[in-house]
């Protein structure tokens, strides 16, 4: 299971360093001029997440297993991406495959460093890539609606109902406003994502500052940080410089370097965290002597869809679920005591499974 968010921005805004961090590699070239990544540079990374650790002391596991999320470094996009500028084309159809976006935004002066329009405003560069996508997905969708409003009239169940989502998204679009905030039914979600309209996935704005304001943010930052809250968007404030410079260093040193510089944790496990909860997904955990491993599905999911994510097999033989929640499992130190205090449940096929249960499943072979 996959879960790519894609890294996007103006050029020269931190991108490429900032994946060079994530993936602590120097895969991604990071110099100081537009379009020096041109194809996509893909990365897994590990989420961090404190509870395996204490799940695995517990069990005394002989191996811990993160779950893994992966990052996209698509090259910068400029004004006019949407007629083709600046390679627009292909890097809106790198977009176009991720599942979320992480907009890296420039909050920083540095006179070394050029911006591609001579500025400095973090929240003019978040509204040229956002304009060029909504232009991107405003021409796709004109394109495709008449075809289908056609067949719609024509009285086609199927086309009058695609239609329908087509015309809400076209409303949105030429008042100059993202696909996401389309009101949607349950049951309307899904065929609304199909769409595949680039201004339909959920935005991670991430504020690049210099290192001396990556603890409190700057003036740059925080008026991000009020248009991500107008908008109901995520946003990580962080320092790629710092962050370039944490993951060369081993684990004494990095706490070190994170005290000095007044940080209880590296951004980049709050940015990782962030983007994991903007695609709405959760972590279940399986737990034994041999291993304590973190498992990812997307929130509201059931439990044979879990069991579906460790073998198929097990989810089409599915019985239920052994089911511990997470404080339960550190509050009475593991199975045996959970099991012992009533807390070990057996769970069907309409269990939703919630963040941090720690699952085994029964299943027919």
């Amino acid at each position: 299971m996959g879960f790519k968010c894609g890294i996007v921005g103006l050029p020269n805004v931190g991108k490429s360093t900032l994946f060079n961090a994530l993936t602590q590699t120097a895969a991604a070239q990071a110099a100081n001029y537009p379009f020096c990544t041109i194809e996509p540079n893909v990365g897994e990374v590990a989420v961090p997440d404190v509870r395996l650790d204490r799940l695995a002391a517990i069990a005394k596991s002989a191996e811990i297993i993160p779950t893994r999320i992966t990052f996209v470094d698509i090259a910068g996009l400029v004004r006019g991406a949407s007629k083709g500028e600046g390679l627009g084309n292909q890097f809106l159809a790198n977009i176009r495959e991720v599942d979320a976006i992480v907009h890296v935004l420039r909050c920083f002066q540095d006179d070394d460093v050029v911006h591609v329009e001579g500025r400095i405003d973090p929240v003019g560069d978040a509204d040229t890539v956002e304009t060029e996508l909504m232009l991107s997905d405003l021409e796709s969708l004109e394109r495709r609606a008449t075809p289908i409003e056609k067949k719609a009239k024509s009285g086609e169940k199927e086309a009058k109902e695609q239609f329908a989502l087509m015309s809400k998204a076209l409303a949105l679009l030429r008042e100059g406003k993202p696909a996401r905030q389309a009101d949607l039914t349950p049951e309307e979600r899904e065929p609304f994502r199909q769409l595949g309209l680039l201004t339909q996935k959920p935005v991670l704005y991430v504020c690049n500052v210099e290192e001396a304001a990556a603890a409190e943010g700057n003036a740059y930052s925080a008026a991000v940080q009020a248009k991500a809250k107008a908008e109901g968007a995520g946003c990580v404030v962080i320092s790629a410089r710092i962050e370039e410079e944490v993951a060369q260093l081993v684990a004494a040193e990095r706490d070190e370097f994170l005290r000095s510089m007044h940080l209880d944790e590296p951004g980049l496990d709050r940015l990782i965290r962030a983007g994991y909860a903007l695609l709405g997904l959760i972590t279940f955990f399986t737990v034994g002597p041999k291993e304590t491993r973190a498992w990812t599905i997307t929130k509201g999911e059931r439990a044979p869809q879990a069991a579906g994510v460790i073998h198929t097999d097990f989810e089409k033989g599915f019985i239920r679920a052994e089911t511990i929640a997470y404080p339960d499992y550190i509050a009475f130190n593991g199975e045996a005591g959970a099991r012992d205090n009533g807390k070990l449940r057996l769970e069907g096929k309409e269990y939703v499974v919630a963040d941090g249960d720690v699952l085994h499943f029964r299943f027919n072979a």
